[in-house]
């Protein structure tokens, strides 16, 4: 495949340099990026392929509940959420993580990714390695949104992505190329320059988007996919779409775990391996094919056939068709889902357990000398500079607000509320004195909340998309907040002066040039204040606006001490 050509809504032609400073040679030994003629070739194949192991992961939280009705003493309770879970995953190989609803899937696909936080116990390794910045940027991590900025196209939504994480020692052509090569690889090509698409204006379909997701994490080549519920809410023939391009990038390589809730039979049969979890308990640990069989050894057999998955994930709500089973006394084991569920458990860790641990501590994991060596170098630096990533995260953002209708409502909400405080000031006399502090109270109210609450609810819509990919390692989260900023604030600082334009001189004062500037500067700085405030709030997304709103009103000694001086 030739060299894409720039795409002709890059207007920026001189977004990247042609001479490219040397990268930190941390990112040189951490990733593989070869330009192939074939696209097949790239995706299909991995530089380094990643042996995992995990041994008795146990993950528990705790939170406080009130001991009586309306009193102020809590207790502190202990919940596990993953108990005693053992496995190992080799190169080209799919496990797929069975169970139904909060049996703990989705928190061991985050563990084993490397970005779960708490108290997580047992030993997970990579390479006989713990997880360090070298095997993360080797990982792709899918999560079950499929969290996209809806203005961007597939391609620029892959570009932008490439820009970001790809090393700066390849050319932007190559980085093009590389997009091109995943696009046509994922099957893309015909939804190419077609929008995203957001809960208002229809965009690609959810199998589309979902590759779309998936295409994000094969930019880096990775040697770990991990994939949350790639199939959730599609029908059967996208899903199977999906899971044939996760097997054709198992078949290069790639070490694969995906979650799934309910697969179908054809979609079962694609996995090697498979984990069943209830409660967050393991009830079996295997290959994909020999599960039934296990299960009708220990006496949980079917008459009729039946969706393997299907039989997995009743077993896993403690229901158990034709349960055959005597204990040492003859008597039948109760059919309820706890009993059911306990036997399970028994069985798993007399029957798979003690042979897989042994397996475990047999297994010949190879590494190389380079990965035990260098990771703690790698784990402290970016791949990127600091002032690539501001450019590019500002592109994108100005690329990404170029349809957004929202824009031209501030416009309008602005105009209309200057010349509506225009017209009732109308051309005050000085004597008027209270007239004009009137006038000038509602001009500081209006831009003293209205940037206020622009603010507060634009950066919480954009706070999914910067947890997915600061958890990537993406960019540094200065470099985004200053992109945001400079490019909001043409509008921000556009919106003022026109305002101030119309009212201050609707509004009759002082006809001086300098006088007007200098209550412009003023007015610039009333308006850019509340902003801060209101990034403030964001950390807290759950009360954001009071949190904003409520700045005067906090106790003196609750604030910091930096704060004070501003009351």
């Amino acid at each position: 495949m030739s060299v894409a050509p720039k795409p002709e809504n890059d207007v920026d032609g001189t977004l990247l340099a042609n001479s490219v400073p040397h990268r930190p040679e941390s990112c040189d030994t951490a990733l593989a990026y070869p330009v192939q003629n074939s696209s097949r070739s790239f995706l299909q194949t991995t530089s380094y392929p990643i042996t995992l192991k995990f041994e008795e992961i146990v993950y528990k939280v705790y939170y406080e509940r009130k001991r009586s009705c309306g009193g102020t003493s809590t207790s502190t309770k202990e919940k596990t959420i993953l108990n005693g879970i053992t496995g190992m995953v080799s190169p080209g190989e799919i496990l797929a993580m069975l169970g139904p609803s909060g049996s703990g899937k989705t928190t061991l696909l985050t563990a084993l990714g490397g970005r779960l936080s708490g108290r997580l116990s047992g030993k997970i390794t990579y390479n006989g390695q713990p997880f360090s910045g070298s095997i993360k940027r080797r990982t792709g991590f899918v999560a079950q949104d499929d969290v996209l900025y809806p203005h961007l196209t597939v391609f620029e939504t892959l570009f932008f992505t490439a820009l970001l994480r790809l090393p700066k020692s390849l050319s932007k052509d190559e980085k093009a190329q590389h997009v091109e090569n995943v696009i046509v690889e994922l099957g893309l090509t015909r939804c190419r320059n077609s929008m995203i698409g957001g809960p208002l204006f229809r965009g690609i379909s959810g199998g589309e988007k979902k590759r779309v997701s998936i295409g994000q994490e094969m930019l880096i080549n990775p040697s770990l996919l991990l994939l949350d519920e790639p199939t959730s809410g599609l029908d059967s023939t996208t899903a199977q779409r999906i899971l044939n391009t996760v097997k054709g990038l198992a078949s290069g390589g790639r070490t694969i775990i995906t979650t799934i809730h309910q697969p179908s039979s054809r979609l079962y049969h694609m996995f090697d391996k498979v984990v069943l979890l209830s409660e967050g308990c393991p009830i079996y640990y295997g290959l994909a094919s020999a599960a039934l069989e296990y299960f009708s050894s220990i006496g949980f057999s079917t008459s009729v056939a039946v969706n393997p998955a299907d039989l997995l994930l009743d077993l896993a709500n403690g229901i158990g068709p034709d349960f055959q089973h005597a204990n040492d006394h003859n008597d039948n084991v109760q059919q309820d889902p706890v009993s059911v569920r306990e036997f399970l458990i028994s069985a798993y860790d007399k029957n798979i357990s003690t042979g897989l641990k042994s397996e475990l501590c047999s297994a010949d994991v190879n590494y190389t000398k380079e990965s035990s060596t260098r990771n703690d170098v790698k784990s402290e630096k970016w791949c990127t500079t600091w002032w690539h990533q501001f450019k590019i995260l500002l592109l994108r953002g100005l690329r990404e607000r170029r349809f957004e209708a929202f824009n031209r409502l501030r416009i309008f909400q602005v105009l209309s509320v200057a010349i509506l405080g225009g017209l009732l000031w109308w051309r005050t006399p000085s004597s008027h004195i209270d007239d004009r502090i009137a006038m000038l109270f509602f001009f500081s109210v209006f831009w003293g909340f209205y940037p206020l609450y622009n603010a507060v609810f634009t950066f919480p819509q954009e706070r999914n998309m910067l947890i997915k990919e600061r958890s990537s390692g993406m960019y540094r989260l200065s470099s985004y907040f200053l992109a945001r900023t400079v490019g909001d604030l043409p509008l921000e600082l556009a919106l003022p002066t026109a305002f101030t334009f119309i009212f201050y001189w609707m509004g009759g004062l002082k006809p001086d040039p300098a006088t007007f500037i200098l209550s412009l500067l003023v007015f610039f700085s009333v308006s850019l204040f509340p902003r801060v405030l209101a990034w403030l709030g964001v950390w807290r997304p759950t009360n954001g606006r009071q949190t904003s709103c409520n700045f005067g009103l906090s106790n003196n000694n609750g604030l910091p001490y930096c704060w004070r001086i501003l009351r």
